[in-house]
Parts: C-alpha cells; sequence; structure tokens
C-alpha cells in the first residue's frame, strides 16, 4: 500500500468512527459531510435538489487549493457560491477518484480533524 491509500484508509476509519458509528462511509458520504460542514447550517433534512448543491459545494471547495474553483460569496440564504476558474483537465476514473482522495485527506489535515 501507498502512502496515499494508508492516508485515505485512515481517514475513512476516522471520520466512519465520528460519522456512522464504525461503518465505513464512502467516497459520497464523506463529500456531502464536508458539503454539509461548509455549507454551516449543521444537519437537517435536506431535499434532493439541496443535496446535489451540497455535493457541488463540497467539490468546489475540495478543488479549490488546486486551482480549479475560486470562492465568490454567500449568498442571501447563506450558501457559498464558487467561481470555476479552470475546466477539469479529463481524467480517467482512477485518476479522478485519486484527485478526490487527495483533495479530501488535504481538507481534513488542515482543517486538524486528522491529527
Amino acid at each position: 500500500m501507498d502512502g496515499m491509500s494508508e492516508k485515505w484508509e485512515k481517514t475513512v476509519s476516522t471520520i466512519s468512527e465520528k460519522f456512522s458509528q464504525g461503518e465505513d462511509i464512502d467516497i459520497d458520504g464523506i463529500i456531502f459531510l464536508i458539503g454539509v460542514q461548509e455549507l454551516g447550517q449543521g444537519y437537517r433534512k435536506f431535499k434532493k435538489d439541496e443535496k446535489v448543491n451540497i455535493m457541488h459545494i463540497a467539490i468546489c471547495k475540495l478543488l479549490e487549493p488546486y486551482g480549479y474553483y475560486e470562492f465568490e460569496a454567500f449568498d442571501e440564504d447563506g450558501w457559498p457560491h464558487y467561481r470555476k476558474i479552470e475546466n477539469l483537465p479529463h481524467l480517467k476514473p482512477g485518476h479522478q477518484s485519486r484527485l478526490m482522495k487527495e483533495a479530501i485527506i488535504h481538507y481534513f489535515e488542515e482543517s486538524g480533524f486528522l491529527e
């Protein structure tokens, strides 16, 4: 297992312990949690279209350090909005997954969650 794989396993394990009573959360679940965190309104029941928007918020936040998005502003309802800076390159599915995993690890390391 390479260093990134080990960090990913540790990240999933830590998040799963905290948020799902030990059941492993998949990558989409982790992205959703990040979106809820970035929205900053706490956990509540979300409508289907809100869930899609929450996933988008998370992806923008995760890819911001890579130069793909930039935070613009909060709207009147408190939802964050990002501006696309650069198009994502066309990546094979495995590379896409690796980029998102790296971004998630970076997000949680920066937040101090993975101490």
